[in-house]
């Protein structure tokens, strides 16, 4: 196994977890303008639905950056990044040029995020993980 192959899923998961779990900092720090955005989506019972994405990102961005229940972790992400992405990125409604593409550029974001979260679904969490203790190493 090359060096790349090693290391490129363990830095992969660090950096969705540095993502998720900044942005459920950023979302709780600032959680009066993030449900005052919700509201203008339309998002019903916005409180409840905030909760509940903190407690997904959070617990997900945890699975990814100790590679714990990996999978189940990136599975769960990927289907809360898809949600959110249709509810909060809706750029199919705005008429404003400028508004319509940067909501765009943010849907196509987070369906990329998406993506990669399935490739850890599909690949699993790579050599440095706790899913993997107690395995034996595969050796050449």
């Amino acid at each position: 196994m090359s060096f790349s192959e090693l290391i490129a899923p363990f830095l992969g998961r660090l950096v969705l977890a540095w993502y998720f779990l900044s942005e459920a900092w950023f979302s709780l720090s600032g959680w009066h303008d993030m449900l005052a955005t919700m509201d203008e989506k339309r998002i019903p019972v916005a409180g409840l639905v905030l909760v509940l994405a903190l407690a997904v990102m959070v617990l997900g961005g945890l699975a990814l950056l100790f590679g714990f229940h990996t999978r189940h972790g990136a599975m769960l992400l990927f289907a809360f990044t898809l949600a959110a992405a249709i509810m909060m990125q809706d750029f199919w409604h705005i008429d404003d040029p400028a508004a319509h593409q940067a909501a765009y550029e943010l849907f196509a974001r987070d369906i990329a995020i998406a993506g990669a979260l399935l490739f850890i679904v599909g690949i699993g969490p790579g050599r440095f993980a706790v899913d993997n203790r107690g395995k034996k190493k595969q050796g050449h």
